[in-house]
């Protein structure tokens, strides 16, 4: 019998898709379904970690709350995106990567019951994990549009009542690529306050923004640094998605709750990840504006080759939304098909909110653009349009 905390919780789809693939054996097929890329992670974060593997010191369970020079690296880079100094020893703590960061602040800050927003779509990974923590999760639509996806402020409004508790943003979100704008980063920072809420944010793409925007950090918003916890990780930006390092920086007055929480959940962190972690944050050319670029032509590839689909326009991140329930498929129907007929790997977005399961995600982190060339033919083979 399924234990009740698990009754709710579908999974996330990827790793079905991702075995479906696999048992192919076919090297033919696109792998649009996961978030691996291609890309290589910094040289210096590879030369350190194979240091690291011979160093006595990478090996061990100390400090609990990360390597001291990683904590250092992690408040210097959240200086730059937000403004304010953070102390490296009591508002820092280092996760084994960035969804267990997640888990151990919801778990820190949630009694059973408690409402949390997040929005629709977003990542099945972190509905999960608020179902896990014995939240409620509560939904604010993003708006499909010629410009992209934006966020329903109405909705917003909606999603919010008296047990509200926190806000768990990702932005670029996963999986639309929705980039909060200032005026909607401004509304959701404003129900936050009113309601006396935490607001999670979820950094893991921050700095993956296409056609030149510029990120935005909801700690620098007035009154937000006292209110904001930012998990981020190596995973994504850095393409260092093995080394499982990810970090929660936040405010003096909850990080003590939330290292009690890590040190209960996980333990400590994989100790040869964290020092190519810090080469990566601390080194002269991470390789990050390079990667945006060709992610971004990757992007450009698709939505010129599928033009005349209904897909929307990813401003960052590394995946986009097909509504196949336009074109008259169930997106497992439309993946099946795609997958026997087509050749590409792709996933449902079932699990991922309430509007998330009109649409299937195409990944283009992990297929270079000769390899996107005949996307379209590949979609009119399995779904005849």
């Amino acid at each position: 019998m399924t234990v009740s905390r698990l009754r709710n919780i579908p999974g996330i789809g990827v790793d079905r898709m991702g075995d479906a693939a696999d048992a192919t054996q076919n090297r033919n097929i696109l792998r649009l379904e996961n978030l691996d890329t291609d890309l290589r992670p910094p040289a210096d974060a590879i030369r350190r970690t194979h240091e690291a593997v011979d160093d006595d010191d990478a090996n061990s369970y100390l400090p609990f709350t990360g390597q001291t020079a990683l904590r250092r690296a992690v408040v210097a880079r959240i200086r730059q995106s937000t403004g304010f100094d953070y102390d490296a020893s009591s508002e820092c703590i280092i996760s084994a990567g960035g969804l267990a960061g997640i888990l151990n602040v919801l778990l820190s800050i949630l009694e059973p019951g408690d409402e949390v927003v997040l929005t629709d779509p977003t990542y099945a990974g972190l509905i999960n994990r608020v179902l896990l923590a014995g939240g409620v999760p509560k939904f604010a639509r993003l708006v499909p549009s010629a410009d992209g996806w934006r966020l329903d402020v109405e909705a917003l409004a909606n999603a919010v009542s008296p047990r509200t508790r926190a806000f768990l943003i990702m932005s670029p979100s996963m999986p639309s690529g929705f980039v909060a704008n200032a005026t909607e980063w401004q509304a959701i920072a404003d129900h936050c306050r009113r309601a006396d809420a935490w607001l999670v944010y979820d950094a893991a793409m921050e700095r993956i923004l296409f056609d030149g925007r510029n990120a935005i950090h909801p700690a620098s918003l007035p009154d937000m640094r006292e209110r904001t916890l930012t998990v981020g990780s190596v995973s994504k930006e850095y393409r260092m998605i093995g080394w499982r390092v990810g970090w929660i920086v936040g405010p003096e007055r909850i990080m003590n709750d939330v290292r009690l929480t890590s040190l209960s959940n996980v333990v400590c962190q994989v100790g040869i990840g964290m020092p190519g972690a810090t080469a990566a944050l601390t080194c002269a050319d991470d390789g990050v504006a390079q990667c945006v670029a060709e992610w971004q032509a990757r992007r450009d590839c698709l939505l010129h080759a599928l033009h005349d689909l209904p897909l929307v326009r990813p401003d960052g991140g590394w995946s986009l939304l097909i509504d196949t329930t336009q074109l008259g498929l169930a997106p497992p129907d439309a993946s099946r098909r795609l997958l026997d007929k087509g050749e590409v790997a792709a996933t449902p977005m079932n699990g991922w909110g309430p509007q998330a399961e009109r649409y299937l995600r195409f990944v283009f982190a992990n297929e270079p653009i000769a390899r996107l060339a005949d996307i379209r033919e590949r979609v009119r083979a399995a779904w005849g349009v």
